[in-house]
């Protein structure tokens, strides 16, 4: 951004020891958006006191912050919100310079790779380990629990370039893959966990609106690829003594996939006594849930 009288006059107030006149500058910095932020590195570059350089760090991260809530406000409008993008908006958090276009050309590579070893033939089963084969065992993701606490896992970026992630990074680019490939896999709801589902559409051909009944065939776990029956599922949720609620399972939107992902990512940030990320990743969450 070009440096008016104005910026220039704005930028040597952000050293200013009054925290009301800092307020004030901070605000009005913040109003030109990111396009400040290349102002506010240089000044970074050029200022020795380490309490200065934090405020501009500050400014750097309130600027890009608010941009990506307008991001997620304009994900959350769209009619169909894609899967995928939305997790490179959670991503952004974290990583807000990151390469989106060498992302999806690695992502597209991946489902061309699945796309080949696919065919009409396969029996739902076989559609999924050929899925399973192209993600666990050539390009060797691994998958950790959510337990473990470690925030990188939730990142898609990270998850595909160093080959690590949790149920949800990895749980995203198998659904953004089955998505394009017409293979009917959605996450569902089961309490303290993110599972998918293999979706079997059966028509009732004498029933009033023959209108075709989704049941699901089996469930995948997609930390490892390992495939789950109902009864599996059944014997899990007695275990944890959930009861049997239909909305277990009910497929999860693109919505409430990312929502969840964000609570999951706020947890972890507490539990490592990071509050104030915590309550940021809150804040887009409510643009997804609306009260």
């Amino acid at each position: 951004m070009r440096v008016n009288k104005k910026i220039q006059a704005l930028l040597h107030l952000v050293d200013d020891p009054d925290q009301e006149v800092f307020t004030t500058v901070a605000d009005q910095l913040l109003r030109y958006g990111t396009e400040i932020i290349p102002n506010l590195e240089q000044l970074w570059e050029v200022t020795e006191d380490e309490s200065v350089q934090y405020r501009i760090e500050n400014l750097i991260h309130r600027a890009l912050f608010t941009d990506l809530q307008a991001e997620f406000v304009a994900w959350n409008n769209e009619p169909n919100p894609n899967l995928f993008k939305g997790a490179m908006l959670v991503a952004k958090y974290r990583y807000p310079e990151m390469n989106t276009t060498a992302l999806l050309s690695q992502f597209e590579q991946i489902r061309r790779n699945v796309w080949l070893e696919l065919n009409q033939y396969l029996t739902p089963l076989e559609q999924i380990n050929v899925v399973n084969s192209i993600l666990y065992n050539y390009y060797k993701l691994q998958g950790h629990e959510i337990t473990e606490r470690d925030p990188n896992l939730f990142f898609i970026n990270h998850a595909l370039e160093s080959k690590q992630g949790n149920a949800f990074s990895l749980g995203v680019i198998f659904l953004a893959l089955c998505e394009l490939l017409d293979i009917p896999i959605f996450a569902v709801a089961l309490p303290r966990q993110f599972v998918l589902a293999y979706f079997d559409s059966q028509y009732h051909f004498f029933s009033p609106d023959d209108e075709p009944l989704q049941t699901i065939q089996f469930y995948i776990d997609p930390v490892n690829g390992m495939v789950y029956t109902q009864n599996d599922v059944d014997v899990y949720l007695k275990k944890i003594k959930a009861g049997h609620d239909d909305k277990y399972f009910q497929p999860l939107s693109n919505r409430e996939i990312i929502a969840r992902m964000l609570e999951e990512l706020a947890l972890t940030y507490e539990y490592s006594n990071e509050p104030d990320k915590s309550d940021e990743l809150h804040q887009l969450i409510a643009v997804l849930k609306p009260e």
